[in-house]
Formats: C-alpha cells, structure tokens, sequence
C-alpha cells in the first residue's frame, strides 16, 4: 500500500484550512486518512503550520511520500533536513550528537531568518497602515477645511441677506416716512386750501343773514310807523266824533243834580 503525506481541505468558500494528513494514495483527496498530524492556514501572513515533527519524522523514514505542497510544508519545520540527518546517523556518516547539534543550529537560523522576515513583514505594514493613516487623515483635513469653508460662506450669505434685508426695511420704512409726510404735507395744503373757501361762504352766509336782519327790523319799523299813524287817525277820529255832542250839551247848561235817595 502507497502512504502519503498530504492536505485535506476543510472551512468554508475563500477561507480554505487544511490538515496534514498521512493517508493511503487511492484514497480522496477529502476522504478517509489514517492519521492526521497538523494543520496550515494560509489566510494569514506569514501562513501559520502547526505539525508534529516527530510524527511527520517517523512516517517519511517508514517510506511515506509527500505531496509538493506537504513536503515545502515539511521543509519549512525541518522535517526534511532532519530525515536527511537521520539518514546519515543510520549510514554511520556522523553522529548523533552532531546531528542534533547542527539541526539545533540550522532550527536557530531558520527561526531568526524568520523572525526578521515577520519583523520586515511588520515594518512594512506599519508603514502602509501609517502611509494610508497620512492619506486618509488629508483627505479628512481638506475635507473638514471644505466644509468649514462652506460653512462660512453659507454665514457670509446669511449675513449679507441679513444687512440686505435691514437695509431694504430701513429704505421702506425711510420711503413710507417720506410718503407720510408728503400725505400730511398734501392734506394740510389742501384743509389750507378749503379753509378760506369756508370762511368765504360763512361771511356771505353772514352777509346774507344780516341783510335779512337789517330788512326785517325795518319792515318792523315801518310796521310800528304805520301802526302809530293808523293810531293817531283814530284818537282824531274820535275827538272829531264827540266834540259835537260836547258842545251841544254845554249849550243846554249845567246838568241838575240829581235827587238824593
């Protein structure tokens, strides 16, 4: 039976995670396995690996074979150089503590070669994340400067409809003021004007009333004149009347006493 080292495709569309597996060769690729021994994401930078070294050691020296993707896993935690080591202690071509002493070494460079990598890896997204920090924070700048401007022109405006319409009002009000005046001005010339047209006609009034006056008191006295002359014809009248009737009495004598009772 043909053993291999491969992936096993798992997690959901656009996020795939893997598990090293140690599976038979006509077996699936998401099939049944005999024994897994870690996991790869490779959604993060720098990918995460986890394995079991031992495990992955001891399944190559038993003959199993990875896959490209599973044995650049396999390198990249020392599985390999480590199965090459081995080979050699079992040759008899060094030792076993030399082996281990220069997979310590080789395991050491690897780690800081890494650590400057994620450190670089880190250094550079600083600076994009600071870069895009910078850009965005301009854009915001130019952004809150339009707005401010924007703001003050729209007070400007505001303020200048404002003086204009104080202004417009202050003019009304000056014009209605002036229309005023000239209305009392034009009403008082005009009661001026009439004014000697009524004491025009209340003298004539007057004029009239006492010429009126004036005729009446002398048809009244008129009146009494011939009231004083039909009067004075009277009394002649009756003096003419009963001076005959005196003189004929005078002329019969003094009248008898009369008979006392």
């Amino acid at each position: 039976m043909s053993v291999k080292i491969r992936l096993a495709r798992r997690g959901r569309r656009k996020l795939a995670l893997y598990d090293v597996v140690i599976a038979d060769a006509r077996a699936p690729r998401d099939g049944r396995f005999i024994e897994k021994i870690g996991t790869y994401n490779p959604n993060v930078n720098p990918a995460l690996i986890n394995i079991n070294e031992e495990k992955a050691l001891d399944w190559i020296m038993k003959g199993a074979q990875p896959t490209d993707t599973a044995r650049a896993i396999l390198s990249e935690r020392g599985v390999m150089f480590k199965k090459h080591l081995q080979v050699g202690v079992n040759k008899g071509a060094i030792t076993q503590e030399n082996a281990d002493k220069k997979f310590d070494e080789w395991f050491q460079n690897k780690e800081k070669q890494n650590q400057e990598a994620l450190n670089k890896l880190t250094e550079a997204n600083n600076k994009v994340a600071k870069t895009k920090f910078e850009a965005e924070k301009k854009v915001n700048e130019t952004r809150a400067a339009a707005i401010m401007k924007r703001k003050q022109d729209t007070e400007a405006a505001l303020a200048a409809e404002i003086t204009d319409a104080g202004v417009a009002a202050s003019e009304k009000e000056l014009t209605e003021e002036a229309e005023e005046a000239i209305s009392d001005q034009k009403t008082a010339e005009k009661a001026n004007a009439e004014v000697p047209e009524a004491s025009k006609t209340e003298a004539v009034a007057l004029q009239g009333v006492k010429v009126e006056e004036v005729k009446a008191e002398e048809v009244k006295v008129e009146e009494v004149k011939a009231e004083e002359v039909k009067a004075e014809e009277v009394k002649v009248e009756e003096v003419k009347a009963a001076s005959p009737a005196e003189t004929k009495e005078s002329d019969k004598g003094p009248a008898a006493p009369e008979a006392s009772k």
